[in-house]
């Protein structure tokens, strides 16, 4: 048996320890947080997941909640339908594309440059709130350059999936940067993600490369966090959501330069 089969088949994981973990994740990555990061922590704090099962597992365990955040978000949130697909499928085209540029490119660098410009976009913001300038927005779709604009940046993001950049905080920066509303970001960042992580969570599977008892018990008993959360956004403000994507924003930043550093000091090394 590959050594990837004996990581599928460990002893069982505490259940309870897991579906907590499950349910503040998606809770929290329904909000736009994102899943992957904290996930990580999680599973690595408590020695749940082998690090070499860590890509397989994230993949396959949030696969599930993802598509469940995408429908109920795109179900639920009004946004011009040209705008949706076309940025939804920008998003997949690039992250098909960006497996074959992962090799060529260098990870740290693209982290820093992707910090800067969400550095930029976040005094925009802070500036807006400050009334210092008037940004945002609260359209529902976009046309002409904006649409151009947008199905651009969202194919970048796209690329971006492949170097483990989350598109959340992206995305929500690329939204509020054009004048849609701060809602509007989230059937599009969920229904990119929901559509790009099944063709990888099958990849993985195919190749027996996760934790299948912690993928099942995050997939199923997430959802109890999806659905909490999606009940708390409904009553959130333009503006609570303004400030919500802010420290998203703000988060995401330091999250990229850290890990920048992390990169760039280790190839200097």
């Amino acid at each position: 048996m590959s050594a990837a089969k004996q990581g599928i088949l460990e002893a069982k994981p505490n259940h309870l320890l897991v579906a907590t973990i499950a349910i503040m994740v998606n809770f929290f990555d329904t909000l736009g947080i994102g899943g992957f990061a904290p996930l990580v922590v999680l599973l690595k704090r408590f020695k749940l997941v082998q690090d070499k099962l860590l890509p397989g597992t994230l993949n396959t365990a949030l696969c599930l909640p993802s598509i469940i955040e995408a429908l109920i978000y795109i179900k639920n949130v009004p946004i011009d339908a040209m705008t949706l697909l076309s940025m939804i499928t920008a998003a997949i085209i690039g992250s098909l594309l960006g497996v074959k540029l992962v090799a060529r490119l260098n990870v740290g660098k693209v982290q820093l440059v992707m910090a800067l410009a969400l550095s930029l976009v976040l005094m925009i913001m802070l500036s807006d709130k400050a009334g210092f300038i008037s940004a945002g927005g609260s359209a529902l779709g976009l046309t002409g350059t904006k649409l151009a604009i947008a199905i651009t940046g969202n194919f970048i993001l796209g690329v971006l999936m492949s170097f483990g950049i989350g598109p959340y905080a992206p995305c929500m920066a690329l939204v509020y940067s054009l004048g849609l509303s701060p809602i509007a970001a989230f059937p599009i960042m969920m229904g990119s993600c929901g559509l790009v992580m099944p063709i990888a969570s099958i990849k993985f599977i195919k190749l027996h490369a996760y934790h299948r008892r912690v993928s099942l018990l995050i997939g199923t008993t997430g959802l109890i966090g999806v659905v909490a959360a999606v009940a708390i956004i409904h009553l959130l403000s333009s503006a609570l959501l303004t400030w919500a994507a802010i420290i998203i924003i703000s988060y995401t930043v330091w999250q990229l330069f850290a890990s920048a550093h992390r990169y760039l000091s280790a190839q200097s090394a």
